[in-house]
């Protein structure tokens, strides 16, 4: 049979995250031993109590269909962080989802049309440009690279960008690939010109709570951002609970009306007692152990700054996350297939972010395998 494909999948690559880590799992699978730090996957165990919560759960029978949105129970809980974070937010102003991915894809899907603009800071998360072509948007980007990937500085450049076509503009912060966390004052300058040219922004926080001495402001706390803010966060991060697929968006009720038709419509629900592992992980009950999976990012973000910096490699360093970008070769692509092919360290393109020239690391691993990742890549000239 000849098939023919839609045009809109067409257009999209697919994940170079994705694709890198399993290319490392080909190369494990025949012995080889690979220092994988190409995704972005918390190397701790989901916190006993949220494991705990779930199995209650399952045994409780919470194992069927819930309301679309999400249980109540949850978005309560939700709606009260968020609301302690600044943001004046009602549980039927969330969609739970499951994960965050799908809470994206489901905002800029209800949002984004054949041709509308949308905004993107690079180096900007691998995903939101492949959203925005499945949606039929067409893309502007700013480039932050020259600034030490911050945003306070490239407010000018992002006024240049922005016009009153513009749709929608997305922010990342804590950022995925960078780690950059962003000031307030360049987060007052994207609202005000969010005010002036009357467009929408995600604000991307699944890495709020991972912050290294500063504090994390949400975009839609800011006067003149409740009516035009999407918050999207999730459980992944900060919990550990990566394949646990739990997520969530907040944004004023009209757009979750809307939203909610995708999401009925495609996933109907995240899964029944995941959400039950989601309200014991916003308790106060998981605080330590984020802080202590906080802690432990931080002593590694630090070594491997130190560690670059002996072989002479001057590496931005960012106030949040667990990623670090590399200044590597100007084929990057080449640059990171020689390194898994050759030293046996997995990395990303810093070219599939819209940064040519880096190579993102992941330090969601162990300090002896980040060593050892360092090591190898200086014995392969590849620092």
């Amino acid at each position: 049979m000849n098939m023919e494909f839609a045009e809109r999948v067409r257009r999209v690559e697919p994940s170079a995250t994705l694709a890198i880590s399993n290319l490392s799992s080909e190369l494990e699978a025949e012995g080889i031993d690979v220092v994988d730090l190409s995704v972005g996957a918390p190397d701790f165990p989901t916190p006993e109590n949220i494991v705990q919560a779930g199995k209650d759960a399952i045994d409780a029978g919470h194992t069927s269909y819930t309301t679309s949105n999400g249980i109540l129970q949850l978005r309560e809980a939700i709606a009260e962080k968020l609301t302690n974070q600044g943001i004046d937010a009602k549980p039927s102003e969330i969609i739970v989802t499951p994960g965050g991915k799908m809470g994206l894809y489901e905002a800029i899907n209800t949002l984004i049309g054949g041709g509308d603009e949308v905004v993107l800071l690079d180096p900007a998360w691998v995903s939101y440009e492949a959203m925005v072509k499945l949606a039929g948007g067409s893309l502007t980007r700013v480039d932050l690279s020259p600034y030490d990937f911050q945003l306070e500085p490239g407010l000018d450049d992002l006024a240049d960008a922005v016009s009153d076509e513009t749709k929608l503009l997305v922010v990342n912060s804590p950022s995925n690939p960078t780690g950059a966390v962003y000031s307030d004052a360049a987060l007052e300058g994207v609202r005000d010109l969010a005010v002036e040219h009357d467009f929408a922004v995600i604000s991307d926080e699944i890495y709020e709570r991972i912050t290294y001495g500063v504090e994390q402001t949400s975009l839609g706390s800011l006067e003149g951002m409740d009516d035009r803010t999407i918050t999207l966060d999730g459980f992944s991060k900060a919990f550990s609970m990566t394949g646990w697929r739990l997520g969530y968006i907040h944004a004023p009720q009209p757009l979750i009306d809307e939203a909610s038709k995708l999401h009925s419509h495609s996933v109907s629900c995240a899964v029944n007692f995941v959400q039950h592992a989601g309200v014991e992980a916003l308790s106060s009950r998981t605080d330590d152990a984020v802080a202590e999976m906080r802690e432990a990012f931080r002593a590694r973000r630090d070594m491997l700054a130190e560690l670059f910096a002996d072989h002479g490699v001057d590496v931005p360093v960012g106030d949040g996350a667990f990623y670090m970008m590399v200044p590597v070769a100007d084929d990057d692509q080449a640059w990171c297939e020689t390194a898994i092919q050759e030293a046996h360290v997995a990395t990303v393109p810093g070219s599939a972010f819209g940064a040519p020239g880096y190579a993102r690391i992941s330090y969601a691993a162990s300090e002896k395998r980040l060593r050892e990742a360092v090591e190898r890549l200086a014995e392969h000239d590849l620092l």
